[in-house]
């Protein structure tokens, strides 16, 4: 994937949703941009959080965005990789405890 390209076009389409549904974006906008005002965490922490979320919601879109931020905010590979297996550690979690959900709902059925 181009992913400088594909940042581009997702830019533009936002750019299209912001013409064709301006209360929805400037709603969407006050909430993305809420970090901006954050106190507690810096821009380098949000942005690491945003990519292992992006992982876990498996959205390139916010990849694209957040890598640039990220980068932006001087996060280094080796801080983002740590970021990024702590991703991986929950989506693994989750997998077991709706694994664990199913053999639950398996005895109930066979009940």
């Amino acid at each position: 994937m181009n992913w400088k390209e594909y940042r581009a076009n997702v830019k533009n389409r936002v750019g299209d949703l912001r013409k064709l549904a301006p209360e929805v974006m400037k709603g969407y906008g006050a909430l993305a941009m809420s970090g901006e005002k954050a106190v507690h965490l810096d821009a380098k922490t949000r942005e690491m959080i945003a990519l292992a979320v992006a992982v876990t919601t498996r959205c390139d879109g916010c990849i694209a965005s957040h890598v640039e931020a990220a980068l932006a905010a001087g996060v280094k590979k080796e801080e983002l990789t740590e970021a990024l297996g702590v991703a991986m550690a929950l989506n693994a979690g989750a997998a077991l405890v709706y694994s664990a959900r199913v053999i639950d709902c398996y005895e109930e059925m066979n009940a």
